[in-house]
């Protein structure tokens, strides 16, 4: 029997600059900035769930896919998501993602992953600042806007 264990690295890699980019102040702002940054070529075809992963200053570190579905749902691992954020000390977070079908209302499903992701945020500080549902022609629902969060 050997006396060994593998080793496990953490690593977050700034390419741009967190300190000079503006905070986000407002959901159509993020909303713009998500579907700037999805691909056009899914965006109406499959589900995809991200999340924009913001320092205390609400300034971008950057985004994360957590999940490709199918087309009307994407299955969130609260583990891998939570993995994520805390590999890169985020402290503030955005959820998000796409439905193709252009129907912006939140699904019962929708409601029930944010809450059971804000209630695993609250054991970690990290607060949930909105989760949006961005349509292919770039409308979006905001929960936050809703006061669904």
């Amino acid at each position: 029997m050997r006396n060994e264990v593998n080793e496990i690295k953490v690593s977050y890699c700034e390419k741009l600059g967190v300190i000079d980019s503006m905070p986000l102040t407002d959901s159509e702002q993020v909303a713009k900035l998500l579907y700037d940054n999805w691909d056009g070529n899914t965006i109406g075809l499959q589900e995809t769930f991200k999340v924009l992963l913001l320092n205390n200053a609400n300034k971008v570190k950057g985004t994360y896919q957590v999940s490709t579905g199918g087309i009307n749902a994407a299955l969130v691992d609260v583990r891998i998501l939570f993995a994520v954020i805390l590999k890169t000390l985020t402290t503030h977070i955005i959820l998000a993602h796409n439905h193709p079908s252009g129907t912006s209302r939140p699904s019962e499903n929708d409601k029930e992953i944010t809450r059971k992701i804000q209630k695993a945020a609250e054991l970690f500080d990290v607060r949930v600042l909105d989760h949006l549902i961005i349509l292919p022609h770039g409308d979006y629902f905001s929960f936050s806007d809703e006061g669904l969060l």
